[in-house]
């Protein structure tokens, strides 16, 4: 709810807010666990949701599997693929080469300059157990 502090939200709505966010993220079950009772993945949903409880017009994730082990990492990019499936628009900064081939778009930067720029056939690389 935090991010909806600073919109001066009143309660009530920060509340429905957040719930409505956390369930979309698939957390709704959890949302009266504190952090140490959440595992890594589920943390990362928080962090997404937290970013999505504004309803920005583009997600921006900076490394989101960085820490995760490789089935958490599917569970996230599993979760943005629904959240862009549901017309998010989401720009992920990575090092791994596997969770940029699993994007729609990859943009690969060298000495801050485009090496390439070019479009994925996510049908290949999605919902198939891998980033």
């Amino acid at each position: 709810m935090q991010p909806l502090v600073y919109r001066r939200l009143p309660l009530a709505e920060r509340r429905r807010l957040a719930t409505l966010t956390l369930e979309r993220v698939g957390l709704g079950a959890r949302m009266d666990h504190l952090p140490n009772q959440l595992s890594g993945g589920q943390r990362q949903r928080v962090a997404v949701a937290r970013a999505l409880v504004g309803e920005p017009a583009i997600l921006l994730a900076d490394e989101p599997t960085g820490n995760l082990d490789s089935a958490t990492t599917v569970e996230i990019m599993a979760l943005f693929d629904q959240l862009h499936d549901s017309g998010q628009t989401i720009v992920i900064v990575t090092h791994e080469p596997e969770i940029a081939e699993h994007c729609q778009r990859v943009v690969r930067l060298r000495d801050g300059l485009v090496e390439y720029d070019r479009r994925n056939d996510r049908t290949d690389n999605r919902h198939d157990n891998r980033p």
